[in-house]
């Protein structure tokens, strides 16, 4: 199936690696120009020749920090500049640490928020213009914690709600030029996850990383946890014109493990 994306410009934002990466490589696979985003400088350069590999738009790496004001609006600028607009943008951030309520002090709710919540009101805000020129798209990666609380993740369980409270408003506001909506994944098999599945290894509480891995999957109803490349290729899909009228929805990507009826 031609999702039509073929020659347009897509800024993927964390994307150096997890499921920022592989959306920036769903997108690029579809044809796309993409401009990825990350901190470190080494691991940019090397996402940039990974996402070059499967696709045959160009792709453009832009390092910043999506918690300051300035590396947002320079990654905006950038993108414009090089390719003379933006026609999809993807918004993502890390997760915030785990804790409990009485855990937790001011100074983590306001940078969780920082993180979670204003990277994507400037994002927005910077790239709206563009989006609204063609007519574009925004998809938002947050978390299926949107949906149920999950144990020891009050910040992530408290915050990420502000940002689809946020993705409904903008499909509204920036309706018809331009469709938001959000994608809710559960546990993926990104960096992240082979790291924490490692450390329990190393813990003793499992033989082996493939024993860890098959533990991790038991609670969900397809035996496993997802791909990567599975949640990239839904972002590729709400962000193609073969979901031209889905609009303000946020769809988990979470195998059937969640268990609230909407």
């Amino acid at each position: 199936m031609d999702y039509g994306l073929a020659g347009n410009t897509a800024l993927v934002a964390a994307s150096t690696s997890g499921l920022g990466k592989a959306s920036a490589k769903a997108l690029a696979r579809e044809g796309a120009d993409v401009v990825i985003n990350g901190r470190d400088e080494d691991q940019l350069d090397a996402a940039v020749t990974d996402v070059q590999r499967v696709g045959e738009g160009d792709v453009l790496g832009v390092q910043g920090d999506l918690t300051d004001a300035g590396a947002v609006e320079r990654l905006v600028d950038r993108t414009v500049a090089h390719f003379g607009g933006i026609d999809h943008l993807v918004t993502n951030a890390g997760g915030p640490p785990s804790g409990s309520f009485l855990e937790t002090e001011d100074d983590d709710w306001y940078d969780a928020f920082d993180l979670l919540v204003m990277s994507v009101v400037r994002l927005v805000r910077e790239a709206a213009p563009h989006l609204r020129d063609g007519g574009g798209t925004v998809v938002t990666i947050t978390s299926r914690s949107v949906k149920e609380a999950i144990p020891s993740l009050v910040l992530s369980n408290s915050v990420r709600m502000s940002v689809i409270g946020l993705e409904k408003t903008l499909s509204k506001e920036l309706a018809p030029e331009v469709r938001s909506n959000a994608v809710l994944p559960a546990p993926h098999e990104t960096d992240r996850q082979r790291d924490l599945i490692q450390a329990a290894v190393d813990r003793g509480e499992y033989d082996s990383y493939e024993e860890g891995l098959e533990a991790k999957g038991e609670i969900n109803p397809l035996g496993r946890i997802g791909d990567p490349a599975e949640l990239g290729d839904v972002v590729a899909y709400l962000s193609s014109e073969r979901s031209s009228f889905v609009n303000g929805v946020a769809i988990p990507v979470d195998g059937g493990q969640g268990a609230a009826n909407l």
